[in-house]
């Protein structure tokens, strides 16, 4: 099971820390979002083996992925946010080989989403 956590509604500039907390067995967990009438894309993922993470370029350096493995837990943190974030993010595992591709059809279970608004 995963749960997503931790989006809400801000202004510009701001930052949110989203939380994605798995029970059971992980190999890999992605963090991916959709915006409204667009495609689900990539953004980040990270290795519940040696906690190696990978990032889609467009992210700039804004957003960081963690893990805490103790808690089972994956974190997104994002840093000056803009509206073009806004969008529905969503945690998603891969049991894949190449999950560090972040190819949305190798990841295989998901949760439910949490809402980001930010506004200008």
């Amino acid at each position: 099971q995963l749960q997503a956590s931790g989006g809400g509604s801000m202004q510009a500039g701001g930052s949110l820390r989203l939380s994605c907390a798995a029970s059971g067995h992980t190999f890999a967990i992605g963090w991916f979002r959709q915006a409204s009438g667009k495609e689900r894309e990539a953004l980040a993922c990270i290795s519940s083996t040696d906690d190696s993470s990978y990032y889609v370029d467009f992210i700039e350096g804004r957003f960081t992925i963690s893990s805490d493995n103790a808690k089972k837990t994956v974190y997104l943190q994002m840093n000056n946010l803009t509206p073009e974030d806004t969008a529905v993010y969503y945690c998603a595992i891969s049991w894949s080989t190449t999950w560090y591709l972040l190819k949305r059809l190798e990841y295989n279970y998901w949760g439910q989403g949490t809402l980001v608004t930010v506004s200008s």
